[in-house]
């Protein structure tokens, strides 16, 4: 178990950003002091009593949009993380028990994914399919798998060949036992930091999208697309467009802390064990 009273400061400091981060996301209706795409001024105000963050391009409440956009961009972020993990290391598993022209199909398939740069590939995609929030987290899910498969299937490798996965082969139990029960346990602590990372990715993935405008369509709101709305203020150094920019910053860091902090602890407990 974790002892929270244990935690490093930069993991306790990233644990609370990212909590915080989560917490406006689920209750953003109840927080944000005006609905999504209500003009409530003029174009790009200062920060004002009425206005915290002042306004965006449009006169729109920017505290209020920044608020929705962390629904949208942790929601999209989240879900295509989990597509990623559970088909690729569940493919990533089964083609290190399975091995075989499986094995060699699967990977080789994989490698000719990854060589194709990944933000060209979904570039290219969703150019062709409809930018809903279906797409995207499919899209981004499938070609975030591919890192996914790769570790897990090398890190089950390894696994397969321990004698405690041998002798439950020997007692005959079937390949969803081998994986679930006996592989994967054994591959969390590197699987888990993964996690932390794919996410950051996910979030930097949709960010570029957006900001390339075949990502979150308006009038909803993420922090990508509230930057490339706000990138002409900043020449009359308007700060609309890097408040969202560093909200990405700030939760990439803090997610990244996060994942090495229980990822140290995985380890060290598992070592503890041995």
């Amino acid at each position: 178990m974790f002892n929270l009273t244990r935690i490093p400061f930069a993991a306790a400091l990233g644990l609370v950003f990212t909590l915080l981060f989560v917490f406006v996301a689920v209750f953003a209706p109840l927080i944000a002091p005006y609905p999504l795409s209500q003009i409530v001024g003029d174009v790009w105000e200062p920060m004002s009593s009425t206005h915290l963050l002042g306004t965006d391009n449009l006169g729109r409440d920017l505290l209020s949009r920044m608020i929705f956009g962390a629904r949208t961009t942790i929601f999209i972020a989240v879900m295509a993380t989990a597509v990623s993990f559970i088909t690729g290391s569940v493919l990533g598993f089964t083609a290190a028990v399975v091995g075989g022209w499986f094995d060699t199909i699967m990977s080789r398939f994989v490698d000719l994914l990854m060589s194709i740069p990944t933000l060209i590939f979904g570039l290219v995609v969703l150019s062709v399919l409809p930018s809903t929030i279906l797409t995207l987290v499919l899209v981004m899910g499938i070609l975030d798998s591919t890192r996914v498969y790769r570790l897990s299937r090398a890190v089950a490798v390894d696994i397969n060949v321990m004698d405690f996965v041998e002798a439950a082969k020997l007692r005959g139990e079937r390949m969803g036992w081998i994986i679930f029960r006996e592989i994967l346990p054994n591959a969390l602590s590197p699987l888990v930091s993964e996690l932390g990372l794919r996410f950051i990715y996910a979030v930097l993935f949709l960010s570029a999208l957006s900001f390339l405008g075949l990502g979150v369509q308006p009038p909803e709101a993420d922090w990508g697309g509230m930057v490339k709305e706000n990138k002409e203020g900043i020449v009359f150094g308007i700060p609309a467009a890097l408040i969202p920019a560093a909200a990405i910053a700030v939760l990439a860091i803090s997610v990244n802390l996060v994942a090495d902090w229980v990822l140290n602890r995985t380890t060290s407990l598992k070592g503890g064990r041995g």
